[in-house]
């Protein structure tokens, strides 16, 4: 059950205006991830739904950051199916990210209040999201899409959509620029964020300083 509402979750997102996201099929591998970006500044994180009993892990880590980082909000991203988000609603997911608008989808959050950020691609899917109850609406790939100016664009007739923009953001401080200045809510970033070292592994110490990093810059933007 989700520990936190919709709104709440609105607004941690607002507030540091980065959501990591990432997937791995090892438990350690995506704890170590998480604490590297809580101690950071992030406060929000989404497990991605990519690979085969990635509801096992999910299941692990949602555990564990309810013990070990209760301020945590942890959700679930690449979500395509109804049946699929009331399985990691029933795990524990605080909100759900969908890379398309599946209708169903908000059915199930919105029964138990639960955040639903829909990937949306057009004025008409944000309007439709919004009718559906989406607080957020997610841009997908927002650099194919059109980039900041895109958002732009559709902040100009809809001042009131709320979005994050997710695929092609980067932890620059040009990049993020670009992003916010163009009236995104909030940014979601992965493997720019989630980064590796020389050798292939992951490198906690550089994702805590890029996480770091990035809400400094975002929150001087």
């Amino acid at each position: 059950m989700a520990r936190y509402t919709r709104i709440k979750v609105a607004q941690v997102m607002g507030k540091t205006g980065i959501v990591p996201l990432f997937y791995h099929h090892e438990v350690e591998i995506v704890k170590k991830v998480i604490q590297a970006c809580y101690k950071g500044g992030a406060r929000v994180f989404e497990f991605t739904n990519r690979g085969d009993h990635a509801e096992s892990v999910f299941s692990e880590v949602s555990k564990w950051v309810q013990h070990e980082f209760p301020d945590m909000i942890l959700g679930i991203g690449s979500i395509v199916d109804s049946p699929t988000a009331a399985l990691y609603i029933q795990k524990g997911a605080n909100f759900i990210v969908s890379p398309i608008l599946n209708p169903e989808i908000a059915k199930i959050c919105n029964r138990r209040k639960i955040a639903w950020l829909p990937g949306c691609a057009t004025l008409s899917e944000i309007n439709y999201a919004e009718e559906l109850g989406a607080e957020i609406v997610k841009i997908f790939p927002a650099a194919q899409v059109g980039g900041p100016n895109f958002i732009k664009s559709i902040k100009a007739p809809c001042p009131w959509s709320s979005i994050m923009a997710s695929g092609g953001v980067s932890p620059e401080k040009d990049n993020l620029t670009q992003w916010f200045q163009s009236g995104a809510y909030c940014v979601g970033m992965g493997s720019k964020l989630i980064v590796k070292n020389n050798e292939g592994n992951y490198d906690y110490d550089k994702i805590f300083e890029l996480t770091q990093k990035s809400i400094q810059i975002i929150q001087n933007i």
